[in-house]
């Protein structure tokens, strides 16, 4: 299940949590984040990435019309995976792309946090859900030490996937649950 839970940066008092995705989409909209819930396709587990991609073609065209992104693609990541440790650990600092980073997962789950104006929003996405974090947003993503999660990433130039380090501890500070 979606869930949302927003802390203050500075005392780590929760301040919110939920579970109601159109509550979710509200506490995230004054951030720029664009949460949204989409019908999730009835594929086979594990499913190849053409047939992901296929089967969310009339709802991928539109968003990736509205968003003037370029092109969209699939990653699977599951605790099988052999680069999976290096992978996660890419992603668990404090970091910034410059531009939006888009996903919207297909099986699994996994937590994009943002730390934006005194504020920590740890976002726990699942199965059907889209978030769309703007460039340029200080955030950390974990998809737990044994991950399982397919999602559709969505670009306009993939230079602007490389994660710039903001060199701070708060991705220490508030640790991920997934789950």
């Amino acid at each position: 299940m979606s869930r949302l839970t927003i802390w203050d940066a500075a005392t780590q008092k929760e301040l919110l949590r939920t579970e109601e995705p159109t509550e979710i989409a509200a506490a995230l909209k004054p951030i720029g984040v664009r949460f949204e819930r989409w019908p999730a396709a009835d594929l086979p587990a594990g499913a190849e990435a053409e047939v992901v991609l296929a089967a969310y073609r009339p709802q991928l065209d539109a968003f990736l019309k509205e968003a003037k992104a370029g092109t969209a693609d699939v990653i699977r990541l599951t605790a099988d995976s052999p680069q999976k440790d290096a992978i996660r650990q890419k992603f668990l600092s404090e970091h910034i792309h410059t531009e939006d980073e888009v996903r919207f997962f297909h099986e699994g789950a996994g937590n994009f946090v943002m730390h934006v104006d005194g504020k920590v929003y740890d976002a726990h996405c699942t199965r059907g859900d889209l978030i769309s974090v703007p460039a340029n947003t200080k955030h950390w993503f974990d998809s737990g030490e044994h991950p399982h999660v397919t999602a559709l990433r969505v670009f306009t130039d993939t230079t602007g996937w490389t994660p710039h380090y903001t060199g701070t501890d708060m991705a220490e500070k508030f640790p991920v649950v997934v789950g």
